[in-house]
């Protein structure tokens, strides 16, 4: 039975003649149904919500396809938010985020809804894909990542048509929806050196974003924000910068790492911090693998001191002194 708050939305829309409205609760109640696994009501309510040229909105992300494959890769999401070591100011924002997502319910008692817009900044590597991945988890929903390689077309339109098959996928889900490098597709419309289809694009997607029911919880990601049309910005609830590990961050990272695989490190994780100096947190994981698989093919007599050593002088090509934020007395 489909909540009584809910109810009320639709029959107040109605008699308003409020058709936007009318369209969000009957998604929202066709996501309520899903997740409970009444799979046909959820489609029967759906089938309501047909365009003009009678097309179902789909159900399954496998079938929404283009010619390059589908548009949507569904991902379960396998990381927390304890495998990531966010500064504190962003750890409690994304806490905010799940509880309101959590208790939706009650925000909604007092008229209001959980934030779901979430823009993610900061140099590559160092956690962007793998927060969403874990908000994700915490919110116990599948993630559905946009494949640009389906999604951007050649002819005139036809990304702007894909995105919205995107949207409307999205919009029968509770799930989190993942733009990765978002600039590709969310380009500044003044730039002189773009081409009127992008203009449409992103105009396109500015109103999908608008049109998300709070239940989908729209995440981007890029690496230049300095790209990205100004009137994107304000659609985002959140704005978080995720940035370079810092020197404290790197040796948590370390000590995690001996603990989890038993492992003696042969130096402090003080000192690998400082000789890992310019390294993201993915070069950081990077490394750690490449310890242990070397430790594992030399087992059971591997020194992983040695190989911690050999590893080191491997890596130094790629140190970027002072880049990172890990310098002496940056903590």
């Amino acid at each position: 039975m489909a909540r009584a708050d809910l109810l009320l939305k639709l029959a107040k829309a109605s008699t308003q003649g409020n058709d936007e409205q009318v369209r969000r609760v009957i998604e929202a109640m066709a996501a309520e149904e899903r997740a409970k696994n009444h799979t046909i009501l959820a489609d029967r309510l759906l089938r309501h919500l047909q365009n003009g040229n009678g097309r179902t909105p789909q159900t399954t992300p496998r079938t929404l396809r283009a010619s390059a494959g589908p548009l949507l890769a569904e991902i379960m999401p396998q990381r927390c938010l304890e495998d990531l070591f966010l500064p504190q100011e962003v750890e409690e924002i994304i806490g905010e985020l799940i509880a309101e997502q959590h208790r939706a319910d009650l925000l909604r008692s007092y008229n209001l809804e959980p934030r779901h817009r979430i823009l993610l900044a900061g140099p590559p590597g160092n956690g962007k894909t793998t927060l969403a991945e874990a908000l994700a988890n915490a919110l116990c929903v599948p993630m559905l990542v946009v494949r640009y390689e389906a999604v951007v077309g050649s002819y005139l339109g036809e990304t702007a048509q894909r995105i919205a098959r995107v949207f409307e996928e999205a919009r029968s889900h509770r799930c989190v929806l993942f733009f990765d490098e978002f600039d590709a597709v969310g380009k500044e419309r003044g730039d002189q050196h773009e081409t009127g289809e992008i203009k449409r694009v992103v105009s396109s997607l500015l109103l999908q974003i608008d049109a998300l029911p709070s239940f989908v919880v729209a995440v981007t990601a890029t690496n230049h924000p300095e790209l990205l049309d100004r009137a994107i910005w304000r659609r985002f609830q959140v704005c978080v910068e995720l940035p370079a590990p810092r020197r404290g961050q790197v040796e948590k990272w370390f000590r995690r790492f001996a603990e989890q695989h038993g492992h003696e490190l042969g130096m402090s994780p003080r000192s690998l911090a400082q000789r890992l100096q310019g390294l993201s947190f993915a070069e950081i994981e990077e490394f750690g693998h490449d310890v242990l698989r070397k430790a594992a093919l030399d087992s059971p007599n591997g020194d992983v001191k040695a190989i911690i050593n050999s590893r080191l002088q491997r890596w130094k090509g790629r140190f970027k002194p002072g880049e990172a934020g890990l310098a002496e007395g940056n903590p």
